[in-house]
């Protein structure tokens, strides 16, 4: 049974685990800023949300996939597993979820419709869900390539 102090250690060196979450972060800590690039409004409200640009969750399971196949090999069990968890992550984001936004854009014109003149309460449904191909691509590739920078630039300089 490992200790407290093997355990950590066992974290610390996982950093295909960290870096995709710091990855991750980063991707969310962004999307203001390119909202404001994209738009010329700067919106604090976009580190919180879904959707925008780029998908932190592309760029969390790219960074992952990228970081256990550089750690084992590209043939390797392990980074299959990843990549396929990767493949459904991002399709769901440009998929699944870009759908669920367009039918609540519907449907909150549906109802501010049927509001009008009417005491009913009125219900919003949240429009940015989901992701263009192109967020979606920008987070696979935001991912990628934080990965490989910590893996050849950044932790060579650790070691």
């Amino acid at each position: 049974m490992p200790n407290l102090g093997q355990i950590l250690t066992q974290l610390w060196s996982a950093d295909a685990l960290w870096v995709a979450l710091i990855t991750s972060s980063v991707a969310q800590f962004l999307k203001p800023f390119v909202h404001m690039w994209r738009t010329g409004e700067f919106d604090w409200h976009q580190i919180a949300g879904t959707g925008g640009m780029p998908s932190s969750h592309s760029a969390m399971v790219s960074a992952l996939a990228t970081g256990i196949g550089l750690e084992h090999g590209f043939d390797s069990p392990a980074f299959a597993v990843a990549a396929i968890f990767a493949m459904i992550v991002t399709y769901d984001a440009a998929g699944v979820r870009q759908q669920a936004g367009r039918h609540a854009r519907a449907l909150n014109t549906i109802v501010a419709e049927l509001l009008t003149g009417h005491p009913l309460e009125e219900i919003h449904f949240d429009e940015l869900i989901g992701h263009s191909r192109l967020e979606v691509l920008a987070g696979v590739l935001f991912g990628i390539a934080c990965m490989v920078l910590w893996k050849y630039l950044i932790q060579p300089f650790f070691l």
